[in-house]
């Protein structure tokens, strides 16, 4: 304990500079701490997206060597000249076709993964992800030095190069991804199976020639003809030797034309494989090409599938061939210009929020036009955006009519709509895109004159778009927004004041059949929490007078008094008829519910005298409550 006392007293008088040098030293320290904590953590490096534009311009770079690959390889070493006489861009070409695997090796260290939905970015987990996945041992093995043969066997085997092949993969996945990315995928479908088609036929041309130089030039009718013919000196042309090739094997693939008949048994054995191969051929393409085409007519026919519908339905039911005409022309009209599409169907795949951001370029600025919804909560604008629904008009088409129940209102995108008189002749005003109509109706303002129903004749007058926004999606959407609601309703108040068609005197507004039922919901609530109260407090006065007989008649049977019996029966008495008095009043109170539910049903409408009859029967139910509890006292 001294010694400790005294090295604080000598830190104490040590003199400030030396403090000063600890603290320094401390400071150091502590960025020696950081420095290897900074070290610990894993490195996050340059990371290449999968998903992004830079991966997919490496694909289409690693793709050309494959495809140099997968076609030179094999015609060099079955047509001699074509390597010799190039031997230096052969060189040039493998080993720069080397250096982009070796290159596209490094770039699959580099390539994220996914993992819990977030980029991985450490350099250890995605070279270990790399050297654990099935591709790194064909990446090595299609990089295995096998060019040193060629010190052995000399220049003339370029097929010791066959290892490259396996970077067929890597194709493949470009291929893959293009036909995701394209607008045009039946096309690139096409175009691919063909490519597939040549390079197989490319294959077998080779094959043969060199089956053919292992029996014999000119042997037979069957293998090629003989390099040496004096009459026919072409065929020992490098040119001639590959068209000749590749003519006869895309006979034999496609089974069209007919070839020489084979002579020995290698040769049936040969054309026997050949033909098969012909035959997967065949089928691939049929089924291939069958498919695309229905896949590019699919949208049609399903469309066609409909009109033939509708026009057999109208011609069972006998519809007039005038009405008939208009709704063939209409169905015309969606298709020539694209609007047969339901855009419900179309993105009812896609997640809600991907959804709501093409609806909102698509629609928004349409919406927006809309005085009442100009100031809306942004909430609010996406969900009614969701809700849109286009519709098309044809000329002479009613939109709405005078004194119709407004269900929806509607905004112009493309078209011309007049209102006319009643005479469907006389226009009074043309309205045209961007213009909007209805929104008052769906709101069912009170004291507005008009009410929901509609106060002129709209009509088309060529083809119209509109879009549809119904009174019930309003509705579902304000329920959410209920500051929102209180505006628009502001807003609509106002509206119809500057055109004098609101009234504002309350006795003339009447209460809507919804609030005054839902008036009465509560009042029924009310009086039901009531019963339940009251009946607790009897419950509870009953068992408190319970329990106050039971202690005086234990009081007097210890004093040695003796409790008459007559006073037991009428506690018992009087409990039976509290029993019998509650029963009766909840009878009665489920009768009047039975009658007044009746009543509402015959009484749809009215709804001011539902509320009067309702109140005395509360009334009355009230006193008898009232008799009954004085009965019990």
């Amino acid at each position: 304990m001294k010694k400790e006392k005294e090295e604080k007293e000598a830190k104490a008088k040590e003199p400030p500079k030396e403090k000063e040098k600890e603290k320094e030293k401390d400071k150091e320290k502590e960025k020696e701490k950081d420095k290897e904590k900074e070290k610990d953590k894993p490195k996050e490096i340059f990371v290449i997206n999968p998903a992004g534009n830079l991966y997919y311009n490496w694909l289409f770079i690693i793709t050309i060597p494959v495809m140099y690959n997968w076609t030179m390889i094999i015609a060099r070493a079955c047509f001699e000249e074509l390597q010799h006489d190039y031997i230096l861009y052969w060189v040039i070409l493998d080993y720069s076709s080397d250096l982009i695997y070796l290159a596209d090796m490094f770039f699959r260290t580099r390539t994220g993964y996914l993992e819990q939905g977030l980029m991985v970015k450490d350099e250890k987990l995605l070279r270990d992800n790399y050297i654990q996945s099935f591709q790194f041992r064909l990446d090595v093995l299609s990089m295995m030095p096998t060019d040193v043969f060629y010190f052995v066997l000399g220049l003339d085997y370029p097929e010791i190069r066959i290892n490259k092949l396996l970077r067929i993969g890597r194709m493949m996945e470009f291929f893959t991804r293009t036909e995701t990315k394209t607008n045009y995928p039946n096309i690139f479908r096409i175009g691919n199976l063909i490519m597939y088609i040549l390079i197989i036929i490319h294959w077998n041309a080779c094959l043969y020639f060199s089956f053919s130089k292992s029996i014999g030039f000119g042997a037979d009718d069957w293998v090629y003809p003989a390099l040496d013919d004096p009459e026919e000196p072409a065929f020992g042309e490098p040119m001639r030797k590959y068209a000749f090739s590749l003519y006869w094997s895309t006979l034999t693939l496609t089974t069209i034309g007919e070839t020489p008949p084979p002579a020995l048994d290698s040769e049936f054995l040969f054309h026997v494989v050949d033909f098969l191969v012909g035959v997967l051929i065949f089928a691939t393409i049929v089924g291939n090409i069958a498919t695309m085409i229905s896949n590019m007519n699919a949208a049609q026919a399903q469309f066609q599938a409909r009109i033939d519908n509708i026009k057999q339905y109208m011609q069972v039911r006998k519809v007039s061939k005038e009405l008939e005409l208009r709704v063939i022309k209409w169905f015309d009209y969606l298709w020539n210009n694209g609007k047969a599409q339901n855009e419900r169907e179309v993105l009812r795949y896609l997640p809600d929020k991907l959804r709501a951001e093409i609806a909102i370029q698509v629609h928004m600025d349409t919406l927006k036009k809309v005085r009442i919804f100009a100031d809306c909560e942004a909430g609010l604008l996406i969900q009614l955006v969701l809700k849109l629904r286009p519709q098309v008009f044809s000329p002479g088409d009613y939109i709405c009519k005078k004194g119709d129940i407004g269900r929806e209102m509607y905004i112009i995108k493309d078209g011309k709509l007049a209102v006319v008189a009643d005479d469907g002749v006389t226009q009074f005003v043309v309205l045209g895109s961007g213009s909007y109509f209805g929104e008052i109706s769906i709101l069912n303002i009170k004291g507005s004159k008009a009410g929901n129903r509609r106060t002129a004749n709209i009509r088309s007058i060529g083809y119209s778009d509109l879009f549809c926004l119904s009174k019930d999606d309003l509705m579902e959407s304000l329920t959410e927004y209920p500051d929102a609601k209180a505006m628009l309703e502001e807003k609509g108040r106002q509206i119809l004041m500057k055109d004098g068609l609101i009234d504002l005197d309350p006795a003339n507004i009447k209460p809507e059949v919804k609030e005054l039922e839902e008036k009465v919901n509560k009042l029924y609530s009310t009086m039901e929490l009531m019963n339940v109260k009251l009946k607790k407090i009897l419950g509870n006065y009953k068992n408190a007078g319970k329990a106050l007989r039971q202690r005086i008649a234990d009081l007097e049977r210890l004093s040695g008094e003796e409790v008459e019996e007559e006073e037991e029966k009428k506690d018992a008495k009087e409990e039976e008829a509290g029993e019998k008095v509650e029963g009766d009043t909840e009878e009665k109170m489920e009768e009047e519910k039975g009658e007044e539910t009746k009543i509402d049903e015959e009484k749809g409408g009215e709804g001011e005298e539902e509320t009067k009859t309702d109140e005395v029967k509360h009334e009355e139910a009230k006193e008898e409550t009232k008799t009954e509890e004085e009965k019990t006292k």
